[in-house]
């Protein structure tokens, strides 16, 4: 009936880890991806400014330099400023400059560009013996480079990179912060201008910059560049490259800043967004207790990356998945199964739907952390994308669980809720019920109790669901539902089915042996 679900030589479905890893879980990912990354915009900006109010600015110099407020001049009178040869007149155009940028609304940014401001304050960023005026250049190139992509690579086009990295080493904090909130914004650009960053080596400098005593604001933002470093994944970074955090980022999931732990979490769901040698190294560091204990954080913005970095290793090999078990992931997630959030609810579903695509042992794990019940509610309460990784998680049950497994699910109430997704017009979802049915009738035929599970599937509605799908205009979705009934439901079957219904049966119960109990399905 179902070649595509047969199990390989380690018992584990080719269809969801081929290669101990599920391919189909990895489609899955990428469409959440795009919607994790919209509800990050409001958690985590990859590019961001600096709107810090020239109060604070002057408070922060305040030790080095007094400086009177500086009053506003024109863009002209800005690119005058900056290259004329004093450099009192070239730190007030600079700061001029850095003001405009630092507003909330339209800042001038290609004004700026145009004006030619762009290579001379990357000059600046020389001149060690006038810190104020590497500042200000600094803080102007962190606002350009928070634009347009455009905007961005004309930074990187003038040379900024290099210098700004040499910056990390600058004996002034506040010098040192700017390079960081720049070369973040830079790195948020996309692939090329991270990687470009990370051969001049500064993530080493950066991990050297996280030290106790540095301030809160400091450290988001190392972190936050940090976490702009390992994103992306066309192509993902080289992880010889990134791999040296890993140890820096347990630690910081110690840290008690909840904007800290979210953007350490948010780099760890990028570099486990790939191959097993990833998740492989990142369980290496001890850090799968820390990340998976978060799972419990009343903090969204901490809560969201930590669940999908969880959901990223559970897709991973036996091993890795384990890890998560033995860390108490499975009583997080079923918690998270009753979330108010319905992106999390979602989330917590998918990473589920990928244990129970593992072996029997943690399908039988889910099942004993009391996690069917929360999926079946979710089945049939909650929102359509939960829904649908709710089905996976109850397809890959029934793919890869015992007989008395099924059992279980089946008496829980699973057959309503699964059987009205029927309606759906997903087509992919349809599928997966079909398949999730089917494995049921089949471990219930090996019993001899297949009529009596036909029978409750009619009786929930299920049967003139699956007549109604013979005339579907997807393929697979008709010869599916056609094969199901002529094999289950078809009128050889009738007077039997017709007995079990006399009989008043509520409850499948399979007549199940010692040795049919430990038995994996082997369709």
């Amino acid at each position: 009936m179902m070649p595509s679900r047969e199990k390989n030589s380690n018992g584990r479905m080719e269809i969801y880890k081929f290669s101990n890893r599920s391919e189909e879980a990895r489609r899955r990912r990428n469409t959440l991806s795009v919607e994790l990354r919209k509800a990050k915009k409001e958690d985590q900006l990859l590019k961001r400014r600096n709107l810090e109010t020239e109060e604070d600015l002057i408070k922060s110099w305040s030790k080095i330099n007094q400086l009177s407020p500086i009053s506003l001049l024109s863009i002209n009178e800005i690119v005058d400023g900056i290259n004329s040869g004093d450099e009192m007149t070239q730190l007030v155009a600079t700061s001029t400059c850095r003001k405009l940028l630092s507003r909330e609304k339209d800042p001038p940014i290609n004004d700026i560009i145009q004006g030619g401001i762009v290579p001379r304050c990357i000059e600046f960023l020389d001149y060690n013996h006038n810190i104020r005026l590497q500042f200000e250049a600094a803080w102007v190139l962190t606002n350009i480079a928070s634009g347009t992509s455009e905007q961005t690579q004309i930074v990187i086009k003038h040379g900024a990179v290099p210098k700004l990295v040499n910056l990390l080493k600058s004996k002034s904090p506040y010098v040192k912060e700017q390079a960081v909130w720049a070369l973040g914004n830079i790195a948020g650009d996309g692939p090329h201008a991270r990687d470009f960053i990370l051969r001049h080596d500064a993530l080493s400098l950066l991990l050297d910059l996280i030290k106790p005593d540095i301030s809160v604001s400091f450290m988001r933002n190392i972190v936050w560049t940090l976490s702009n470093l390992c994103r992306n994944k066309n192509p993902p970074p080289p992880f010889e490259l990134i791999k040296p955090a890993l140890p820096v980022f347990d630690r910081l999931l110690s840290n008690a800043d909840a904007d800290v732990l979210a953007d350490t979490c948010w780099a760890l769901s990028y570099i486990t967004d790939g191959s097993n040698d990833k998740i492989q190294a990142v369980l290496e560091t001890g850090i799968i207790p820390k990340l998976v204990d978060l799972l419990k954080s009343e903090t969204g913005t901490v809560l969201t990356p930590a669940l999908r970095a969880v959901g990223n290793i559970v897709t991973g090999d036996d091993i890795q998945t384990d890890a998560v078990i033995s860390a108490g992931g499975l009583q997080h997630l079923g918690a998270l199964l009753r979330h108010s959030r319905a992106n999390i609810v979602k989330e917590a579903a998918w990473a589920i739907s990928n244990i129970t695509a593992g072996n029997t042992e943690q399908i039988q794990q889910v099942i004993k952390a009391g996690l069917v019940p929360p999926l079946i509610n979710v089945l049939q309460f909650g929102d359509y994308k939960a829904q649908k990784e709710a089905a996976w998680a109850i397809t890959n049950l029934t793919s890869g669980g015992t007989i008395q497994n099924l059992a279980e699910l089946i008496k829980a109430g699973v057959l309503s809720p699964f059987c009205n997704l029927l309606e759906t017009k997903d087509w992919g979802v349809i599928i997966v019920v079909l398949d999730g049915l089917t494995n049921m009738l089949h471990a219930a035929q090996k019993v001899g109790e297949y009529e009596r599970l036909a029978f409750m599937i009619e009786e929930v509605g299920g049967l003139d669901k699956i007549e109604a799908l013979q005339h579907h205009q997807n393929e697979q979705v008709y010869q599916k539902s056609m094969a199901m009934i002529d094999t289950f439901f078809s009128e050889k079957d009738e007077e039997t089915t017709l007995a079990s219904k006399k009989n008043g049966v509520e409850h499948l119960e399979f007549n199940v042996t010692e040795n049919t109990v430990t038995d994996e399905f082997k369709f």
